[in-house]
């Protein structure tokens, strides 16, 4: 069981097809974050805010990239607060930790600080992406695992179980990795995360575990290594 976890969200995952929360997926979420407090797990979590916007992807708006990238990382600043509220509704203390300076609704991160609270059972709520334009959240999970020396990332994923030699939805051949080394991944160009996050986390040795998000119960598996998914390490 990994004793120190930095679990990445997409805002996608959060949402339904009519509203940009669903209740029961948040709230299910927060069940599994407290049962791996509960089991002794440090819990760091990194959410998207794509079920709001989406810096990069939202290009039909009149607004240039720079700007639009700001809006998305304020977008991950509300979906880290939904997160929060519905964590402590249910007795799991939190800190929501922005890299942009917003005091009046979470602290500013503080490596120091994160890692403190990690060690006094506090959930930590990464929003504000890297507080820098042209940076995924990919690359803010990869850099504060790196910060904040966890053992794994949790990349819960939507409807897809694992990295497949092709895309399952499109290719009924394609076959799961239960196992890659980045170096794999990269050789065979398969898109499971950006470049830079990539090289982040096999510079510092962090393992990413991919799973499905959408099966109840799942979050706590990955977090035991107990579900099927797929394992990318940095290999020998």
């Amino acid at each position: 069981m990994y004793n120190r976890v930095v679990l990445k969200l997409s805002g996608e995952a959060l949402s339904s097809d009519s509203r940009q929360y669903n209740p029961e997926v948040v709230n299910q979420i927060a069940r599994e974050v407290k049962e791996m407090v509960e089991l002794g797990i440090q819990v760091a979590i990194v959410v998207g805010g794509g079920n709001i916007m989406r810096g990069k992807q939202d290009s039909d708006l009149s607004v240039d990239r720079v700007s639009r990238d700001y809006m998305g990382m304020l977008a991950t600043v509300i979906n880290a607060l939904a997160i929060q509220g519905s964590l402590e509704s249910i007795g799991v203390e939190t800190r929501v930790q922005t890299a942009i300076e917003m005091r009046a609704v979470a602290e500013p991160f503080i490596l120091r600080r994160a890692i403190r609270h990690l060690e006094k059972g506090r959930v930590v709520i990464f929003g504000a992406g890297t507080g820098s334009p042209f940076f995924s959240t990919d690359t803010l999970a990869a850099l504060r695992a790196s910060e904040i020396k966890a053992d794994v990332i949790l990349m819960a994923k939507n409807g897809v179980d694992g990295v497949y030699t092709a895309d399952p939805k499109k290719d009924k051949t394609a076959v799961r990795y239960d196992h890659l080394t980045y170096m794999e991944m990269i050789m065979n160009n398969l898109q499971v995360m950006d470049a830079t996050a990539t090289s982040m986390c096999m510079d510092n040795d962090i393992d990413l575990y991919i799973f499905n998000v959408n099966e109840p119960g799942n979050i706590l598996k990955a977090a035991k290594q107990e579900v099927t998914g797929t394992l990318i390490t940095k290999g020998e």
